[in-house]
């Protein structure tokens, strides 16, 4: 069993049709046709939306989007049309909303890797592949790739876990000619926000993104981008090959389930409990700094 442990009925805005509630985010569509993305402070972990929220998290996540997608305007266009609160919405709602394009989105998460760790290290142990491309022998858990990697995944229903894909498999669902696209873009997107990642002293080990194409026939990036739910953020001067990394995301929530302080079987039937107060704290704690060390900004000084 997965997804919702409680599943939060939607707000009713006056002009919003609420077309779906995520792991994260809620949708809907104002009368000119464009889509209201509401980033909320849920956390999910194991494909489970789990009882206790983090605050502020959805603020980190649109706030440090919005920052990502000025440093990558050259390279890809983005879906934001307004930061603007639609009239009548909940005053909440502030920081964490975008009025973006009504896009027609590629069902395919986008993921880069420039190291080996989580899905990908699980595929490499046992055939040395990741998404069916060879890698070397010898890397570890941590290991920098020789060069940056595609790896999608079919994307998942809320509760089911994405499913790794081939390119070729790819190219068969979307066609050649898109596949190719998604490559080129997730690629060059991932090498400029590493290198902007390195400047400040954090590893980017993976990432993924999500695209559509505009009415215009332009592939757009959507969603979210280089924030700690979409992201792999490490250290740099605590990286270490051949252990599980430090890191500036959820890693510390899915620690704390797996732990016998918990109390909870990932692999039965109950759901997951409560975050204790302490957890809360310290993942609040590590969002924020993630957007403090990459931004250069105090969260402080933005609220």
């Amino acid at each position: 069993m997965s997804g919702f442990v409680e599943k939060p009925e939607p707000v009713q805005v006056p002009g919003l049709v609420h077309l779906h509630t995520g792991k994260v985010r809620d949708l809907y569509r104002d009368g000119d046709d464009n889509l209201v993305m509401v980033a909320s402070d849920r956390m999910s972990a194991f494909d489970w939306v789990l009882p206790t929220e983090i605050p502020d998290k959805g603020r980190v996540l649109t706030q440090l989007s919005l920052w990502w997608f000025d440093q990558l305007a050259d390279i890809t266009p983005n879906h934001v049309i307004s930061t603007e609160l639609p009239v009548g919405a909940p005053a909440d709602w502030a920081g964490r909303t975008l009025i973006c394009q009504n896009l027609d989105m590629v069902a395919i998460e986008c993921v880069a890797r420039g190291y080996l760790t989580g899905s990908g290290l699980a595929e490499y142990r046992q055939t040395r592949t990741v998404c069916g491309l060879a890698l070397p022998e010898g890397l570890e858990d941590g290991s920098e790739l020789p060069a940056p990697i595609f790896t999608p995944a079919a994307k998942a229903e809320v509760g089911e876990h994405d499913e790794n894909v081939s390119y070729e498999e790819v190219a068969r669902t979307t066609g050649p000619e898109t596949a190719a696209l998604l490559r080129q873009a997730t690629l060059a997107v991932y090498g400029r926000a590493r290198d902007i990642a390195r400047e400040r002293g954090i590893i980017l080990a993976d990432t993924k993104f999500e695209f559509g194409f505009a009415k215009d026939g332009v592939l757009v990036a959507a969603d979210e981008v280089l924030t700690p739910d979409s992201s792999r953020f490490w250290p740099a001067d605590l990286w270490q090959p051949g252990r599980a990394q430090p890191s500036f995301d959820k890693q510390y929530v899915r620690d704390w389930l797996a732990s016998p302080a918990s109390g909870w079987d990932r692999h039965g039937e109950l759901p997951p409990p409560p975050l204790p107060q302490d957890v809360v704290e310290r993942t609040r704690a590590k969002y924020i700094e993630a957007y403090e060390r990459l931004t250069g900004q105090t969260w402080k000084s933005w609220t």
